[in-house]
């Protein structure tokens, strides 16, 4: 599945709901799924960390659909010419910097 195809997918399910929401209530969703994926990290299983990393992908894609934010866009403008930082496809910035 492509991230066009999970958008659109996730945009299909709930896009009703989730723009009733709203943008902060669906951050808020994002935030706390984050959290769970932080203690799945720390103490879960190789099953339950994907579970959440699927989780935090899916509020992602919800948010990005309410927002009007097309990932695959978004993510081919920032990063498919390589480091945003370096501009390298290998990142080669200082390990304390960003990215």
């Amino acid at each position: 599945m492509t991230i066009a195809e999970f958008q659109q997918l996730i945009r299909t399910m709930y896009l009703r709901k989730d723009v009733a929401r709203g943008i902060e209530g669906t951050f808020m969703w994002l935030i706390e799924e984050i959290g769970e994926l932080a203690a799945a990290l720390r103490k879960g299983s190789p099953e339950e960390m994907a579970s959440e990393f699927a989780d935090v992908l899916a509020w992602l894609a919800t948010i990005a659909n309410v927002a009007g934010v097309d990932l695959t866009a978004a993510v081919a403008e920032k990063y498919g010419s390589g480091c945003p930082g370096c501009k390298q496809m290998v990142c080669i910035c200082p390990d304390e910097g960003k990215p």
